[in-house]
């Protein structure tokens, strides 16, 4: 079974408070999980980067043939897929991180780039993290 997954970070103020939100479909496009949480007070880059690293900490459990992210974040996309470098030295790290996570996955993985009116539910997510202040749980 392909699933596909759709992570959205939101920081009100960037910096500011953020939140994270995250769906994961099945072939069927029926939900398989969501998920949303707050986390503090963070750029936006940094909330789109902890999106990532949650779903994947989430995904290793997952039982699939392929995963496919979107994420409407051309900036951590194109890092992530080596097409931009990482200059800023706290990206440099959730960069990293989200590497390693991507290399424990049990099965094969694509990143996407997708506009923003294809990501509202996720987005719609993470900003109900900020909204709700409920403590990301990974």
């Amino acid at each position: 079974m392909i699933l596909r997954a759709f992570t959205d970070g939101a920081s009100r103020g960037n910096p500011g408070e953020a939140g994270v939100g995250i769906i994961v479909m099945d072939e069927r496009a029926a939900p398989v999980f969501t998920m949303h949480g707050f986390i503090g007070v963070c750029t936006n880059n940094v909330a789109e980067y902890t999106a990532m690293e949650t779903l994947l900490a989430r995904a290793r459990t997952l039982e699939c043939a392929r995963l496919i992210i979107h994420s409407d974040s051309e900036l951590m996309v194109r890092q992530l897929n080596g097409k931009y470098r990482v200059k800023d030295r706290v990206l440099k790290t959730h960069h990293a991180r989200t590497l390693e996570l991507l290399k424990t996955l049990p099965f094969p993985f694509e990143l996407r780039h997708i506009p923003r009116e294809e990501n509202r539910e996720a987005d719609r997510l993470a900003n109900l993290g900020i909204d709700e202040k409920i403590p990301l749980k990974v």
